[in-house]
């Protein structure tokens, strides 16, 4: 079976013994400097960085913004305004490297912070995997009566 390098530049731990020497660009294995060009929505964005010619995927590991159907543009903006233009160091966990879709998973560092640890504390994710998100602290201090 032949990998598309395509349409899945990344490889998984489990394709890198088999497929790393036939790719035509270097796998991404530790932590990175990029370009954010493009922000999809609330948990992934589009890079660009100095040692490959193409931009890529990259979501936010750990967290699970709501899908644009289901009102994540409130989220997108958000991480638009934090990131978009700007340049970051995505931090790679080796062992969870590439997601489900082939997708680069890390975590996004902007300004010294994790903006998936920001986005959970603000209401605009849930923890991965997790049915219950966390509180929002602006939309819980909006609704309190002082």
């Amino acid at each position: 079976m032949v990998h598309d390098f395509v349409k899945f530049p990344e490889l998984t731990n489990s394709q890198m013994e088999f497929y790393y020497f036939d790719s035509p660009h270097q796998q991404i294995t530790e932590d990175f400097d990029c370009k954010v060009i493009k922000v999809t929505d609330g948990d992934t964005v589009r890079v660009m960085t100095n040692f490959r010619d193409f931009d890529f995927p990259v979501r936010m590991l750990n967290i699970n913004a709501p899908e644009m159907s289901e009102g994540g543009a409130e989220s997108k903006k958000w991480l638009s305004e934090q990131i978009l233009g700007k340049d970051i160091t995505v931090e790679i966990e080796a062992k969870q490297r590439v997601g489900k879709f082939g997708r680069l998973l890390g975590k996004l560092i902007a300004d010294g912070m994790d903006m998936g640890e920001q986005s959970l504390n603000l209401g605009q994710a849930k923890v991965f995997g997790s049915s219950e998100t966390f509180p929002s602290l602006e939309k819980e201090l909006g609704r309190a009566e002082f």
